[in-house]
């Protein structure tokens, strides 16, 4: 039976027993078909080395399978208890500055200690032996969000093998990592360590394969655990990728080794902004999930924090963010978490269902929801509509962060979400795709601040454009190889047909005006003509004419360069994109197309439905309204 899964975190073992069965009541009444048990369970069920105690995770099962509700069982490796740590103090990790941090919070761990990984594969082994029969059984979930990183001598010892296996001989390396630079040649692999904090800058290629290695390093512990599961069953096994400012994984490689690419998602905007973003990190989950199926594992359901600060969800809008998620492929919507601590590090983490208890306008709205979801069910097996596609890339992300650029605003993220909002504000949706691969179903490709572009990538979209793509390069990109050797004219330099003479950063803030009346802020260029047609010029300033946008005819497609970041609205008008406060949302299979309509704007709008049997909502939309239209 095909359905969309609906639910969250669920900690009983914060509770006292005779909350439990309350719980199960109201998780019906909510709707609520799958629950995340055990994340953070360790000491409970290791209270001391060897001492395991199921009892109460066995009822805990037992009452959520009569109840009707599956269960997403998680290994519990994410927060080892305090016993381990007093045990293996070698275990714990090192920051960058060379401090050994203690017990006392969550991932307390460094994944390269071999006590670890036998600790963590075996707590695996005896929830595998015990559950992989139980009837609540849906899902397995690995650890909790995988990123924390460690500069101990454990992991300078794997990053050394790393290296090793990647290199073949210090030759290469030094070679790869320009040592010639400041007297770092190295001739013995001894003396190679993880970039710690040092008196100026690191190694900006050693920082990269630094965090090369550890996504590696991370997926090997993660594959570790998963091998264990599958001895006992063929379950389905995930592990939820966290997406923030930082990027601990690559999570386009990792997803070959789930089944499921779980994502949790926060945004940190308290505007329109957050929608923007959920739309973002919904997109960006369904291009590293590659066509497998994928699920929103958590999300916030009350609020959104923003600096540290809770700024509660208006009526409606965990709803629309939920929809999002969903009109953009997730296989449902689940949240951290269920109930609400009455203690800990996140007593005021958001919940489904609130301090206040069921009788909220939270709870009830989570009902709705609840009620919502089984009527879309009949979307999970259809495709998400998208023409366009921007391109994605970790390893340029890590660049950046790690290398001193020309300018501290130069930011891959934020040039990334920039060209996605400015597709969102038109109701434009777009998938994510690498640089390598085949783009050739997309009318459009976006290069957003491509900063590290290999030989291959380059050929890739020379040839999308010659094959009739019209590809649109923003600033600052094709700059260096994969080893972060400078390139120039740059990768792209004969397929845009100018030439970057000279960077010209703009100040904290700044911006330059178009000779069009639009505006461009972060970043200029002095840019010289090959071949190119000048459609926009600088005006004013040390730029005053220079060329600022241009468009390159290359056999039967057209290659755009932008050298500065515009405003939305000369990007709007050179795209063709009106801005519209709807989200729209299409989904296909066969002959059938849903339509996702999300009013994020405080007007009511009207929206065609002609031919069309409305699902969810009511046409026209109210303001903050959504509706589900299907139009065979």
């Amino acid at each position: 039976m095909t359905r969309l899964w609906y639910g969250g975190d669920y900690n009983p073992e914060q509770w006292d027993p005779g909350m439990w069965k309350e719980d199960i009541a109201l998780m019906r009444q909510a709707g609520v078909n799958l629950v995340t048990v055990g994340v953070f369970s360790w000491s409970s069920l290791e209270p001391e080395p060897g001492r395991y105690e199921f009892g109460w995770l066995d009822e805990v099962l037992d009452l959520l399978h009569d109840g009707g509700i599956s269960v997403d069982l998680a290994t519990p490796t994410a927060s080892p208890p305090p016993w381990f740590s007093r045990l293996h103090p070698e275990a714990m990790p090192v920051t960058a500055e060379g401090v050994r941090l203690t017990h006392g919070s969550r991932d307390t761990y460094c994944a390269c200690a071999p006590a670890y990984r036998d600790a963590a594969q075996g707590i695996a082994r005896q929830l595998a032996e015990r559950y992989h029969e139980h009837p609540a059984l849906a899902m397995w979930h690995v650890h909790n969000e995988y990123g924390t990183t460690c500069y101990c001598s454990l992991t300078g010892e794997r990053f050394r093998e790393w290296l090793r296996e990647r290199y073949g001989s210090l030759e290469r390396l030094n070679e790869a990592w320009t040592t010639a630079f400041w007297s770092q040649g190295y001739a013995d692999w001894r003396d190679i360590e993880p970039p710690r904090k040092t008196q100026y800058l690191v190694n900006p290629a050693q920082y990269l394969d630094f965090r090369r290695f550890w996504s590696d390093e991370l997926l090997a512990a993660y594959r570790e655990q998963k091998a264990v599961l599958r001895e006992f069953s063929d379950v389905p096994v995930t592990t939820n990728f966290v997406f923030g400012g930082w990027v601990p994984v690559n999570h386009a490689k990792w997803a070959a080794e789930v089944d499921v690419v779980a994502i949790d998602h926060y945004p940190d905007q308290a505007g329109i902004g957050a929608e923007e973003q959920t739309a973002f990190g919904a997109d960006l989950a369904r291009g590293w999930a590659g066509g497998k199926p994928w699920l929103l594992m958590e999300q916030a359901a009350g609020g959104v924090n923003v600096g540290s600060r809770w700024h509660p969800k208006e009526p409606g809008r965990m709803a629309r963010h939920s929809l999002s998620h969903v009109a953009r492929g997730s296989r449902g919507a689940l949240f951290f978490q269920w109930r609400a601590s009455r203690g800990g590090a996140e007593m005021f983490h958001p919940a489904m269902v609130p301090h206040a208890g069921p009788d909220s306008r939270m709870f009830r709205e989570i009902t709705e929801l609840g009620s919502v979801l089984p009527r879309l069910a009949e979307v999970a097996e259809s495709n998400v509509v998208a023409d366009v596609a921007i391109l994605w890339d970790v390893e340029c992300w890590w660049a950046m962060q790690g290398t001193h650029l020309p300018s501290s605003a130069l930011d891959y993220l934020a040039a990334v979400r920039s060209a996605h909002r400015h597709f969102w504000r038109a109701g434009v949706t777009v998938d994510f795709a690498a640089p390598d691969t085949d783009l050739s179903s997309y009318r459009t490709v976006v290069v957003p601040s491509l900063y590290l572009v290999s030989d291959q990538a380059a050929a890739n979209l020379t040839a999308y454009v010659e094959n009739g793509g019209q590809l649109v390069v923003g600033y600052f990109s094709g700059t260096v190889d994969p080893d972060l050797r400078v390139r120039y004219p740059g990768a792209f330099a004969e397929l845009l047909g100018v030439r970057v003479d000279e960077f010209h950063p703009l100040p904290i803030d700044g911006e330059v005006a178009l000779a069009s009346g639009g505006r461009g802020r972060v970043w200029s260029e002095d840019v010289r003509i090959v071949s190119a047609e000048v459609i926009d010029r600088y005006a004013g300033g040390v730029l005053d004419g220079k060329p600022a946008i241009t468009r390159h005819e290359v056999g039967a497609g057209v290659a755009w360069y932008l050298s500065t970041d515009v405003d939305d609205e000369t990007a709007g008008r050179l795209l063709g994109l009106p801005a519209s406060p709807v989200e729209t949302v299409r989904r296909r299979s066969g002959d059938t197309t849903w339509t996702f309509l999300l009013n994020h704007g405080d007007a009511e709008v009207a929206v065609p439905s002609e031919g069309s049997e409305l699902v969810v909502g009511e046409l026209p939309l109210r303001p903050g309204g959504y509706a589900v239209v299907r139009l065979r």
